[in-house]
């Protein structure tokens, strides 16, 4: 299993540690893990799991934030500081979790509560691949 934890910059802190929402890898699923402050301002009971098989994109980016489009319903939106929770828009729905402007991933799913996860995380080549991997097929 993997696991990274996207670090808050300037010295501030964002969530109980410090750090915003981790990504884990394992054989069948990635899971968004939250914190306990997370889960709340996301207003989530648990974190966000999918199966690798819904996946059908990755794309690293260099500002998660930027990626986010419709309306918060429900979660928490600081501008310039964070979005936790969910953005709907016309016929979609997104789960996000990204701080300032940080880099991360644009993750589209298919047959998924969601259609796409936009997370901050520092570099996942494994994640990455699994992009590469569906862009082959």
């Amino acid at each position: 299993m993997i696991s990274l934890r996207s670090q808050a910059t300037n010295g501030r802190l964002i969530g109980e540690d410090g750090a915003m929402a981790e990504l884990h890898i394992d054989d069948h699923h990635l899971t968004v893990k939250l914190s306990g402050f997370e889960k709340f301002a996301a207003l989530r009971r648990k974190e966000v799991s999918v199966p690798i098989s819904s996946i059908t994109s990755v794309e690293r980016v260099t500002s998660a934030r930027q990626q986010i489009r419709g309306l918060r319903a429900p979660g928490t939106g600081i501008p310039g500081l964070l979005a936790l929770g969910t953005w709907r828009r016309s016929g979609a729905t997104d789960f996000v979790a990204t701080t300032r402007s940080d880099g991360g991933y644009v993750i589209e799913l298919k047959g998924q509560d969601f259609d796409r996860l936009i997370v901050s995380s520092p570099s996942m080549p494994r994640l990455e691949a699994l992009g590469d991997k569906e862009a082959s097929k």
